[in-house]
């Protein structure tokens, strides 16, 4: 594996207090990395250091050369009484063809809300219009931050579906921040557990009954981690994160697990 970002004793300090504290870890070409842990745990501090945002810290920052990075933010902050479409809204992310446009959109299975206000789509609608935007540059890393806020349950697997085959089409690491173990955690390679520093970090079954884990989120692991199970013996997927139509028992290779938070 080819790394492309790696932090090495990264400590980041507010009037004395330190968000972050010595935090070392690394980035793999074509990884998924979630970042857990519970509010003002520094997570979004950490996205901001790695995203280049956020340059006051003590430690050392290493990325491979010309990284391009998407970025995904947990919500879209518009002027509601700005008429603005999803092409336009797309048109602001750069110079990109129309053609290059309707390809990012196609890629999230959203080509249908090209002309839609921007104002008027669902949770889930946003977060793929969001997704083709940091598509737009072919990022060799996707940060994403809560990419599941405010879609539904059936949404959030297609979603983290439709994530993990761009991972696959494109070799981008994806690095995903949540504040729990939910269904994400079936299309992780990598937990890091975060309180300021590192708890612990690990496949998402390790990480689920680790000590660190039960003390910052409470509750028995079962409690706290509901894996979508995924088995791809007999059919695959289109981008939308659906089962292909003819492969065999499309419809009895799911088992699906989730929790409300």
């Amino acid at each position: 594996m080819t790394q492309i970002v790696s932090l090495k004793d990264v400590t980041v300090q507010f009037n004395k207090r330190k968000v972050l504290d010595s935090i070392t870890l690394s980035i793999d070409e074509s990884e998924i990395i979630t970042l857990v842990g519970p509010n003002g745990a520094g997570k979004s501090t950490l996205v901001k250091v790695i995203l280049g945002i956020h340059k006051q810290y003590q430690g050392k920052v290493s990325k491979a050369n010309k990284l391009r990075i998407g970025y995904v933010p947990q919500k879209l902050h518009l002027n509601e009484t700005l008429p603005l479409t999803v092409d336009r809204f797309l048109r602001l992310a750069g110079k990109y063809s129309q053609q290059e446009r309707q390809d990012a959109l196609a890629l999230v299975s959203a080509s249908h809300l090209l002309h839609s206000d921007i104002h008027k789509l669902s949770g889930g609608e946003t977060q793929r219009v969001l997704l083709s935007r940091a598509l737009l540059i072919r990022p060799q890393l996707l940060v994403l931050d809560e990419p599941a806020q405010g879609v539904d349950v059936q949404g959030q697997i297609e979603l983290y579906n439709l994530i993990d085959t761009l991972r696959h089409r494109f070799s981008c690491a994806i690095f995903m921040i949540s504040h729990d173990l939910h269904l994400v955690m079936a299309k992780t390679d990598r937990v890091i557990c975060l309180q300021h520093h590192i708890c612990c970090s690990g496949s998402p079954a390790a990480i689920s009954s680790h000590p660190s884990y039960l003390q910052m989120f409470g509750g028995a692991p079962e409690a706290s981690l509901a894996l979508y199970q995924h088995q791809h013996d007999y059919h695959h997927h289109d981008l939308s994160g659906e089962p292909v139509a003819g492969d065999i028992n499309t419809c009895h290779d799911h088992q699906h697990g989730h929790k409300h938070d």
